[in-house]
């Protein structure tokens, strides 16, 4: 059995939502989720919380997550995930640690489930890729997307595609921000988990909820209440 863990980057700070990852969803804190889910997989060998927060800290232990205590200066607004994670990897390697895969996943996509875990880390040991990334279908076509120049509107591609109906334009996926899996080799290669061979794992949009704000808040808990999420 490979050694694999996931990561969940959590940190204290938020301007948008203060303490977001601790906020109440559905009676139970943001980051809870992702731990329980994580906790679910057949794979994941350890999964690790790392954050400069006492209180997130504390609820992560008490849910089932070890903790790493990250850095303050690699905990502002500005600072990158990929940062945080190089941080764990280092921290680990001290012990003897080194994993072979390393799963991220943010604690602001509550809805992935263990299963979505479980295949995307399937996805990535069969097939011939540097990493997996778990991506949705857009809705709204960014083929009908504009800009404004000189106070008219301008399309951005190409005029032919505002003549199609929707369901003849190209389909395009985005990441929804809920899985991320490459090898720390990778990671410190390309410092990202975008690399050059990169396979999607597809979600339904039910599911791919990235929180953001609190309107994606609302969202996430009608979602629960309808599905079923724990």
């Amino acid at each position: 059995m490979k050694k694999i863990i996931s990561i969940i980057p959590a940190r204290g700070g938020s301007k948008r939502i203060p303490k977001k990852n601790l906020k109440l969803l559905d009676r139970k804190p943001l980051i809870y989720y992702t731990i329980q889910e994580a906790l679910k997989s057949r794979y994941l060998d350890r999964i690790i919380v790392s954050t400069e927060d006492e209180e997130i800290a504390e609820v992560s232990r008490k849910h089932g997550a070890e903790v790493i205590e990250r850095p303050k200066d690699l905990a502002r607004d500005e600072s990158p995930t990929i940062d945080a994670i190089l941080h764990a990897l280092d921290f680990l390697g001290k012990d003897g640690y080194v994993p072979e895969i390393v799963v991220l996943l943010q604690p602001t996509c509550p809805l992935r489930n263990g299963q979505d875990i479980d295949n995307a880390i399937e996805l990535f040991l069969k097939k011939n890729c540097e990493s997996v990334v778990s991506v949705c279908e857009i809705g709204h076509s960014p083929y009908w997307i504009f800009k404004i120049e000189d106070e008219y509107l301008k399309a951005i591609f190409e005029e032919k595609y505002l003549k199609m109906r929707r369901q003849d334009l190209p389909k395009v996926y985005m990441p929804n921000g809920a899985i991320y899996i490459s090898t720390p080799e990778n990671l410190r290669k390309y410092e990202s988990f975008y690399c050059s061979k990169i396979i999607p794992y597809m979600m339904p949009i039910e599911r791919s909820i990235d929180i953001d704000n609190e309107i994606d808040f609302i969202l996430a808990e009608l979602v629960i209440k309808k599905y079923g999420f724990e």
